[in-house]
């Protein structure tokens, strides 16, 4: 049974703390995940700014395909302006062979923090991604040898000696993000799995629904699905952001906080250097501001319902929830919001609940009729 809801691991962790024990967390909140019976599990990659520790995210996934049976495990993402398709297809197939067939490979072209440290403008990250593209998922998904020549990679008569683990091929998914529609139009264009982030786009529109942009992502997908002849499904995609779950909406403001001014203002404001707040939005409600404008979903069971609800609605339908983890509070309150979107908000999203209400409306109602 599917929760329509999985995990996106970026992972961040507040500089201060064991370097070695957060890597561990990632691997332990992955196996309860698995247990709570979340579908799908993201880990990203990353190599600069200090919060972001995995820098080999198929290290990861190889570790939690052992320690996991049904969740999918997916990279998110690799960018491909950094790493030689070869290389990206052959990991991909033995990923897929040590998860059984659960593992997704998400694709971008990076992020300019780590992009730049590697002397690669955003151009030229763009520009390899589309070359790179087409190659890796003909290595991963063809049966054709490849012979290609770039300026920075090279293939004669290439193909990998492994077969596919699962027959009916590898999923592979886009990054997007922003109001860009290169992404959007590769998703299109090769008839790929989507998967936006709600993140960035409320860092500094307090009040502007994320919604907007997130819908106009599907838009320029279908756009160049259309023209490529290909035909893209709303189940497929996949809409990240941070949600935390408690039992009152007040408890769940409380629990994350000061983890989320932490994060916003040390992490995206100090290392990335971002601007992070609208000058009209006081810091004591920066939080709100975020939640109102459609960036994160805080509060109890109902609220977090509600709000996919009306980002179901407003974006016109989407798969799945990937609840992104921000390291905003506890593990145990981190591992009690899971529990809490596993057993009330999913049911009511999926309507797996419904059935038994039935059974419990039919038999009231057969007393009443005297059957």
């Amino acid at each position: 049974m599917h929760s329509r809801i999985g995990l996106f691991l970026s992972p961040v962790h507040e500089t201060g703390q064991d370097p070695h024990l957060a890597v561990r967390r990632n691997l332990d909140l992955v196996e309860h995940a698995d247990r709570l019976n979340f579908d799908e599990a993201w880990f990203g990659e990353h190599h600069t700014l200090g919060w972001g520790l995995v820098g080999a995210p198929e290290t990861m996934i190889a570790a939690a395909s052992q320690r996991t049976g049904q969740i999918k495990l997916a990279h998110g993402v690799v960018p491909l302006s950094g790493h030689h398709p070869f290389h990206v297809a052959s990991r991909a197939v033995h990923l897929d062979h040590l998860s059984r067939g659960r593992y997704i490979l998400g694709v971008g072209p990076g992020v300019p923090f780590d992009a730049k440290m590697f002397g690669l403008a955003p151009d030229v990250q763009r520009r390899r991604l589309d070359e790179a593209l087409p190659t890796v998922l003909e290595l991963v998904n063809g049966d054709s040898r490849i012979t290609q020549k770039t300026d920075w990679y090279e293939l004669q008569d290439a193909k990998l000696q492994l077969p596919r683990f699962n027959p009916h091929g590898i999923e592979v998914a886009m990054a997007t993000s922003g109001t860009s529609s290169s992404s959007p139009r590769l998703v299109g264009k090769y008839g790929l799995s989507m998967t936006s982030f709600a993140l960035p786009f409320a860092l500094m529109t307090p009040g502007a629904p994320d919604h907007i942009g997130l819908a106009q992502q599907w838009k320029y997908a279908e756009e160049s699905a259309d023209e490529h002849g290909r035909t893209l499904r709303r189940e497929d995609w996949r809409i990240a952001l941070p949600v935390h779950v408690a039992e009152t909406r007040a408890e769940a403001f409380a629990d994350v906080r000061e983890g989320y001014d932490r994060w916003l203002f040390e992490y995206f404001g100090k290392a990335a250097g971002r601007e992070v707040i609208s000058p009209d939005t006081p810091r004591e409600r920066a939080l709100e501001a975020r939640v109102e404008a459609g960036g994160a979903l805080v509060g109890s069971v109902e609220d977090v319902v509600q709000g996919i609800r009306r980002m179901q609605e407003a974006t016109g339908g989407f798969g799945s929830l990937l609840v992104y983890v921000a390291d905003w509070t506890s593990y145990e309150k981190t591992n009690r919001s899971l529990e809490l979107l596993a057993r009330y908000v999913s049911p009511q999203i999926t309507g797996s609940a419904a059935r038994p209400q039935e059974a419990v409306d039919w038999a009231v109602a057969s007393r009443a009729a005297g059957r």
